[in-house]
This record gives structure tokens, C-alpha cells and sequence, in this order.
């Protein structure tokens, strides 16, 4: 069993772009070491940096000077010691490694002073504006498991997984820039193999448009993997002989865009957000089709699990994405009038095949002039209209009882009228309550409703003890303290109502799932 995390599942990705020379690794290392400081200042855990970042993407044929190679190679080391003291998580950069005689575009994971592991990347591009199949060989043309990493035998391939010991849950998967654009990223196999962080070292030129098609990209990656997807481009310190890089971040959580960074920065820049890992451990039990595909799509491979210690603040931080007190309640008045439509929309096709099915009943309904009652009768008229039955089958009943006012009776009453269904005599429950309540021996807020009772009937009809223990009731109830509640008091009210209303025809609820 894994260590509970202290943080409730909730962990701080970071993806970031530095500053770059074009093959002045020595620069980059250090420019990188800066990052690394923000990162730590920010207790982010897991920290995604662009696809040759160590190097600079636009190297072309330097990339087969072994100046530049071996010249990455100590940039590395560089970096490696700054993980044992400036930043403690866990971090992705992008260099170039050379390996059975072939040159291999790599993602480079370290933590701790460690090189955990070395993920090739998979998808060589050879078409348009790229032409990487000149320099870079394919994952799959790999011979080798492991390489030795400046004295040091590290794992080698593009079936590593990066799991944390101390983080319930945190399984980290990394891919090179196209990987992404195939038709079966190698991400989606990651995500079925148990990884939940997915990061992608990138360096994506600008085209018009392509950056809304990125968007689109990384968020429904992130939501089909029910996995967060942080993405890392190369900036404008690229080369532009060919094109122009806009060093575009982005991470989604779960099927949610979170981090959309400014692209063009001429600085070092750095997002991150807090992610909840839990939630995409719940999900992905409960949607079971997300484990079947596994199997179903012959996506079963094995593999290795590399495991590492996250870092972790002491105590749980502020989370630095806002949580939406009304998240269905979009602030966007033109997306909150569709957002509002689609509701409505579903209620009344829900509603619709409900009263075609059972024969197009009459349908009672209990107005009380609030939010609620006032929705459901909305959704049945429109229903109506739907299916082009008059809406007079709508039986609409108020029913006021001890906390009801005059103003919501004739609201309601109002209501029903205007929209031209049949308004039913107002029924007074008040009475029958107290006969309820009188059965039961309750004694509502202390209220001896059976003496009240007695000393009312005295001579009298007994409609007329009623109507005067009512009275009396009431004006009792004016002096209960502020705050004072009674659960079988309302209860009851709300059984009458219902009773009234089953008796009646076929009742439209007016509430959510626990009451009618």
C-alpha cells in the first residue's frame, strides 16, 4: 500500500520554458537551473521543459558534431547536481542521446541527483516543415535496455513509467512532441498502464490556427486518458531560419483546460497548477470501459515502473487554480443562456418519452410559488407544447401550510393562470396536519396539540375546533424562538402535500432526488 498524500491527492505540475541558445548547452543548463529555482519556490513536484532544451530544437546537422553531443552530455551533469540542491522533484528536459550507433531525440528524467531513466521518442516527423528522419532514429529501432549516463547505468526505452514511492497515485509518463499527433499516442497506452501524470516535451512551430487545434489537442488527450496531459513547447530563442516556435505551455486536468500560457515570451516563464490525482483515481474505477480497453485494443504491454520520491511540502498548500463554488454556473451570460437551454432541453426530453410511454397522463403538480415548483412547471408546460397537448392537462394545486405566506400563495396562483393550465382549489393543509400530528401524539416545538385541541372543541362543530386550533396554533408558532426546527413538523407538511397530489393524477416532482 502507498503513503497517503498529505496534500488530500492534490499535486503541483509545472511546465516551463527557459531562456535558450541555440547549441550553447553550458547556457542552457544553467538557464535551466534558474527554472529549477522558481519550481522549488513554488513547491511544484513534477516539471515538464521543452523537447531539446539541453541542446535547442533548430540545432540541425549539430546535432552530429560530438562537440554538441559530449557538450550535452556535461550540460546534463550540470543539471543532475542542481537536483540534489536547488529543486527536489521530479523534472523532464529534452537532448539528444546517442545509442547503438544510432541518435535518438530523448526525454531525460531526474530527481535527487538521480537520472532515472531515458524515454526515446517514438514518431520520427519527416513531412512539411520538419525533417527530423535526418538527424534522430525512432524508439523502435532501439537495441539497447540501458546506457551509461556519465559513469551510470540508467534504464533506456520508451515503456518507463515514473512512480512515486511517498504520493498515492502519482505514475508519470512522458512523450516527444508528435507522439501526440498519432492516431494512438503512446501517452493513451501509458494512461492504460496505470500512468496519471502524462507530459509532452515539445517543440511546436506557429502556423495561423494552430494553437486553438493545440488546445483541443492536449484537452481531449487529457479527458480520453482520464489522466492530467502537461505540454512544454520551445520558444522564440529557437532558430528562425525555417519557422517560428511561440513556447506554448498547456496542462489539463482530467478533461479540463487549467493552464494556458501567453506564447512569444522573450523571457524564461513558468505555469503550473495543482491537480487532483485522487479524483482521477475515482473516475477511472468507475468507468470501467477505461480498464476493458486495455485488452480490447491488444494495448497490453508491459512496463517498467521506475520509482523515485516526490517531493512534498510539509503541510498542504493554497491551491493556486480556483475551485468554482457554482461550477455549473458559467459567469459568461451567453454560455449561461446555453447552458441553461441544454438543461432544459434534457428535462423536457426526459419528461416527453416518460408521458408517451404511460399514455399521456394529467399531471399534478404542487405550486408554491418558489424556485423550485416554478422550474418543474416551466419544464411541463414546455413539455406540453412538445407534445402538442393542451396545456390544461397540467393540474396545478397550492397547498399552503404553517410557513406559507400570502404573497408566494398568490404568486403561485398568478403563475399557473399566466401560463394557462388548470388551477385546482386551493387545499389548506394546516388542519390535516394537526389531526396527523394529534395521531401520533407529536408535540410540535413543545406544543401540546391534544390539549390545544380540547380546549377549543368545547361546544363546538368540529370543523370549527379545527379552524380554531389552527388559529390558536399559529399564533403560538409566533413566538418559537428564531432557529428552531422540528423535522417530524415538516415532514408531515410534506407528506400531506404529496398524499394531495398522488391522489390526484400523476405527480411532477419539483425537487432533487431526495423529496418530491
Amino acid at each position: 500500500m502507498r503513503a497517503v498524500s498529505p496534500n488530500f491527492g492534490f499535486l503541483r505540475v509545472a511546465t516551463a520554458t527557459p531562456v535558450l541558445k541555440v547549441a550553447d548547452c553550458r547556457f542552457n543548463a544553467m538557464e535551466i537551473i534558474k527554472v529549477l529555482e522558481r519550481a522549488s519556490e513554488n513547491s511544484v513536484s513534477v516539471l515538464f521543459l521543452p523537447e531539446m532544451s539541453i541542446t535547442g530544437y533548430t540545432c540541425a546537422d549539430l546535432f552530429h558534431q560530438l562537440t554538441l553531443l559530449d557538450g550535452a552530455m556535461q550540460a546534463l551533469e550540470i543539471v543532475r547536481q542542481a537536483t540534489e540542491t536547488v529543486y527536489g522533484g521530479l523534472l523532464f528536459l529534452g537532448m539528444p542521446v546517442p545509442a547503438d550507433d544510432q541518435l535518438f531525440n530523448c526525454a531525460v528524467a531526474l530527481s535527487r541527483g538521480t537520472v532515472l531513466g531515458i524515454v526515446p521518442k517514438c514518431c520520427i516527423p519527416n513531412y512539411k516543415e520538419f525533417y527530423e528522419d535526418r538527424w534522430f532514429a525512432p524508439a523502435a529501432n532501439r537495441r539497447s535496455r540501458s546506457l551509461r549516463v556519465n559513469g551510470v547505468e540508467t534504464p533506456f526505452g520508451e515503456d518507463l513509467l515514473f512512480s512515486a514511492s511517498n504520493f498515492r497515485g502519482l505514475i508519470v509518463g512522458v512523450e516527444i512532441c508528435e507522439d501526440l499527433w498519432l492516431p494512438v499516442p503512446p501517452s493513451s497506452v501509458q494512461a492504460l498502464n496505470g500512468a496519471t501524470v502524462l507530459g509532452n516535451l515539445s517543440s511546436t512551430n506557429e502556423l495561423i490556427g494552430k494553437a486553438a487545434y493545440r488546445r483541443e489537442l492536449v484537452t481531449n488527450q487529457s479527458a480520453r486518458c482520464i489522466a492530467v496531459y502537461a505540454y512544454a513547447s520551445s520558444g522564440v530563442h529557437e532558430s528562425t531560419t525555417d519557422v517560428v516556435f511561440g513556447g506554448h505551455r498547456l496542462i489539463a486536468d482530467n478533461g479540463s483546460l487549467v493552464v494556458d500560457s501567453k506564447r512569444f515570451e522573450r523571457h524564461s516563464a513558468l505555469d503550473y497548477t495543482d491537480v487532483d490525482l485522487d479524483r482521477i483515481k475515482i473516475d477511472r474505477m468507475r468507468t470501467n470501459s477505461f480498464g476493458d480497453s486495455t485488452l480490447n485494443l491488444g494495448l497490453n504491454r508491459t512496463y517498467s515502473r521506475i520509482p523515485f520520491m516526490a517531493e512534498i511540502p510539509e503541510k498542504p498548500h493554497r491551491l493556486s487554480r480556483p475551485v468554482e463554488a457554482h461550477p455549473f454556473v458559467p459567469d459568461d451570460s451567453v454560455e449561461l443562456q446555453g447552458r441553461c437551454e441544454e438543461i432544459f432541453s434534457i428535462q423536457i426530453a426526459g419528461l416527453a418519452k416518460r408521458l408517451e410511454k404511460i399514455g399521456n397522463p394529467r399531471i399534478t403538480l404542487g405550486i408554491s410559488g418558489g424556485l423550485d415548483s416554478t422550474l418543474a412547471l416551466l419544464v411541463a408546460c414546455k413539455t406540453m407544447d412538445a407534445l402538442k397537448v393542451p396545456r390544461t392537462s397540467i393540474h396545478g394545486y397550492t397547498m399552503p401550510g404553517f410557513g406559507t405566506t400570502d404573497r408566494t400563495r398568490n404568486n403561485a396562483i398568478a403563475l399557473m393562470k399566466h401560463l394557462g393550465i388548470t388551477v385546482e382549489p386551493v387545499a389548506d393543509i394546516r388542519a390535516a396536519c394537526l389531526d396527523e400530528m394529534r395521531l401520533i401524539g407529536h408535540k410540535p416545538f413543545g406544543i401540546d396539540i391534544e390539549r390545544l385541541f380540547k380546549a377549543k372543541s368545547g361546544g363546538t362543530s368540529f370543523a370549527a375546533a379545527q379552524e380554531a386550533m389552527v388559529s390558536a396554533f399559529s399564533e403560538l408558532l409566533t413566538e418559537i424562538p428564531p432557529g428552531s426546527q422540528d423535522l417530524i413538523f415538516e415532514n408531515i407538511q410534506a407528506r400531506m402535500r404529496t398524499s394531495i397530489l398522488m391522489n390526484a393524477g400523476f405527480v411532477l416532482g419539483t425537487g432533487d432526488l431526495s423529496e418530491l
